[in-house]
């Protein structure tokens, strides 16, 4: 006689017995998989004790034990990624250095792009800059080195070294029949992070170096010169980061800061380790007036320059203008170690407000502008049109006084009025020059135009 319910009650209790199996078998397939990767660990560490004890015995000549170390070290982490590298205390020290915006070299950003030692780009008015190196550039040799083996922390203490000695860097460029040689002087390189010019009309120009710990600090220096300047809010801005190698991500969104919202997303981080997921958000106050904005980017934007044009892109709070940034889209953590050494370690992959992620892709400008070589101003605004006065035998404009006399102009006083005209900086001779930053200031005085005719409607 059977009990109503019983079949139901075995099949439950079979159930139960099924799942117990189940997770007793995820358990122990789980404490098995860690035992086992242990195992292999411990298998792979004494691998290299072994090694280490062969070379140390046998090798030819007798090796110094760190520097087995060090170099097994470096192999680890270069193996990673092109970011990642160890850095022996001097180099560690030296990298210290550079964030502070001061260091001996060539002033070169690299980065090893498919296989290749590769220029990011040149840093303003250093050697390398001013010898005509271009992001993009393939190193091939260093001196006599080849540059196929070396690894980018190698490539660095090749090319730094006392002011005025010489290297020799042999460049594989696109439009090359041949790797070319470029020699340089070495320098003591001092990067200017911010340079600013207020142009005509109220519409300023800031040009961002590289992100260095005084970063933020000297763009708020700037705005405020140039409001002062203009007595009162800029008409626009020219936000220009173009051969940017990056640097310091906190600069970046302090930078950003400046012109995105109250509460606005700037850049977040996805790490595998807790600490590696943050979010940088704006800040309330110290925030710039509602002016138009147009960004200038290229191929050797990278990094914390990325940061700020991706977020005014999805923000929606400036015009992006160029060529494609470089994409390098990842976080890296200097982690210094007991004997005075630190590693760089890619820790995290950063992404746009609006989740874009840039690494290996970069940001696409909104307007595509090539760079173009505009030929030398004599001096002369009109030097590159022909005019009416150029004519022969043109007449000279007559000016028609209040009395109902006519009179020719003096050119005496002209010319006198042309020798008290103001010289202009090197920094003005070079935007007279460039195209795309002639581009972004037209943008900038239309944008301006419209919006007034729009107002008078």
């Amino acid at each position: 006689m059977s009990v109503p319910g019983s079949k139901k009650t075995k099949v439950v209790a079979g159930f139960v017995v099924i799942v117990a199996f189940l997770t007793f078998f995820i358990v122990s397939s789980q404490r098995h998989s860690s035992a086992e990767g242990k195992r292999s660990d411990y298998e792979s560490i004494e691998l290299f004790t072994d090694v280490m004890s062969i070379i140390k015995k046998s090798y030819v000549e007798e090796v110094d034990t760190k520097k087995l170390v060090y170099g097994a070290i470096n192999g680890m982490l270069s193996s990673l990624d092109p970011h990642s590298s160890f850095m022996p205390p001097d180099t560690y020290k030296e990298m210290k250095i550079d964030t502070k915006g001061a260091f001996g070299g060539l002033g070169i950003e690299i980065s090893i792009k498919d296989g290749v030692l590769t220029v990011i780009s040149p840093i303003e008015d250093t050697p390398a800059f001013k010898a005509g190196i271009k992001a993009g550039d393939m190193i091939l040799k260093i001196d006599d080195k080849f540059t196929k083996d070396l690894n980018i922390n190698d490539a660095v203490k090749r090319m730094r070294g006392v002011k005025g000695t010489k290297v020799i860097l042999t460049i594989m460029r696109e439009g090359f029949d041949k790797p070319k040689e470029f020699p340089l002087i070495r320098d003591v390189i001092q990067v200017k992070s911010v340079k600013f010019h207020l142009n005509d009309g109220g519409y300023g120009y800031i040009r961002i170096a590289q992100f260095q710990e005084k970063t933020d600090e000297d763009l708020t220096k700037a705005l405020k010169s140039m409001k002062e300047e203009f007595k009162g809010e800029l008409k626009g801005l020219v936000l220009d980061m173009r051969n940017d190698p990056g640097g310091l991500l906190d600069q970046a969104v302090r930078v950003s800061d400046h012109f995105v919202p109250e509460g606005g997303m700037i850049v977040y981080t996805e790490g595998r380790e807790k600490d590696s997921k943050m979010q940088f958000t704006a800040k309330k106050g110290g925030k710039e007036a509602n002016y138009p904005i147009v960004v200038l980017i290229n191929g050797g934007s990278a990094s914390a320059s990325e940061i700020v044009a991706g977020a005014l892109q999805d923000h929606k709070r400036a015009i992006i203008l160029g060529t494609q940034s470089f994409g390098k889209g990842s976080v890296q953590t200097i982690i210094p170690m007991s004997d005075d050494s630190g590693i760089r370690l890619t820790t995290a992959r950063y992404y746009t407000p609006k989740g874009r992620s840039i690494q290996a892709k970069g940001i696409t400008p909104d307007i595509v502008v090539e760079a173009v070589e505009l030929p030398k101003a004599t001096g002369k605004k009109d030097s590159l049109h022909l005019r009416e006065k150029d004519l022969e035998n043109h007449f000279e404009t007559e000016n028609k006084s209040g009395t109902g006399e006519t009179k020719k102009e003096d050119k005496k006083s002209e010319k006198k009025d042309d020798k008290t005209e103001k010289v202009p900086t090197r920094l003005e001779e070079n935007l007279q020059n460039d195209y795309q930053v002639l581009r972004a200031l037209d943008l900038l005085k239309g944008w301006g135009l419209i919006k007034s005719m729009g107002g008078e409607k």
